[in-house]
């Protein structure tokens, strides 16, 4: 189920949740090449760039557990060996800090459908997370929540090297709080059954079917070896925004908060 709107109005305006979808759009398109990835109009050389930008930007699971980078990393060059044309390696010309990677991380995504899905859920539910935790509480929850996703996922996956990017980890926490402060707000969705059937119905089915499916993806079961999508991570940032949003949802909404 896509959602498109949700029935929940607002009492002031989520201008953290704006700045958000506005900074992840501006750095997605100041990363190489991946504005024109839409079109498949990509070469090796910018594939080989994009792969080393998004190796140093990105937050690889093993460099969070041991807190260092490896001895090669993808340089952004090109080369011709054994196999053909490839992408070169060598030693990191940069510093890279694996803690703060996972904030940069949460900023890059690896396609135009990748953003757009994930700024779909945070402009649908975050403004009302926002409205209700005020708004430096809420980039602090967001924060948060894209921390545990990241470094919780890499302790479910200690050995992976491959780059966590995207938003989403800080996004399921946003979704997980919704779930519980907003339980019974209604949200207008599109069914995929032969075409889209638009439907509306309470926040806590469709986010709850969402959890499920997830959950079950991170086990592995559905896809093959949970394909190149962060399942455990989405699982983990959605139970910590739910838990964070119990406590939102015990304490009476500010009038206004800044």
């Amino acid at each position: 189920m896509i959602p498109v709107h949700d029935v929940n109005p607002l009492r002031r305006t989520p201008w953290v949740t704006y700045a958000l979808i506005a900074a992840n759009v501006v750095v997605f398109l100041s990363m190489p090449s991946a504005a024109r990835t839409l079109a498949g109009q990509t070469n090796l050389a910018e594939l080989c760039q994009l792969q080393a930008f998004v190796e140093r930007w990105g937050a690889v699971p093993v460099e969070l557990l041991r807190d260092q980078v490896p001895a090669l990393v993808p340089t952004g060059g090109t080369g011709v060996g054994p196999q053909g044309p490839g992408c070169l390696i060598g030693p990191p010309a940069y510093h890279k800090s694996p803690p703060l990677s996972v904030l940069t991380s949460m900023f890059l995504h690896s396609s135009w459908a990748h953003l757009l899905g994930n700024m779909l859920f945070l402009a649908i539910f975050g403004n009302n997370v926002e409205d209700r935790l005020g708004r430096i509480r809420f980039l602090l929850f967001y924060l948060v929540c894209g921390y545990a996703a990241a470094y919780g996922f890499a302790l479910t996956s200690p050995g992976a090297t491959e780059p966590l990017i995207g938003a989403s980890g800080a996004i399921a926490g946003v979704l997980g709080a919704y779930i519980v402060i907003y339980p019974k707000a209604r949200v207008w969705g599109l069914i995929p059954i032969l075409f889209f059937i638009p439907l509306r119905v309470p926040a806590w089915l469709m986010l709850g079917m969402w959890f499920i499916l997830q959950a079950f993806y991170a086990t592995g079961y559905g896809t093959a070896g949970a394909g190149s999508v962060a399942y455990a991570a989405h699982v983990i940032g959605f139970v910590l925004g739910a838990l964070l949003g119990l406590t939102a949802r015990r304490r009476r909404p500010h009038p206004r908060t800044f």
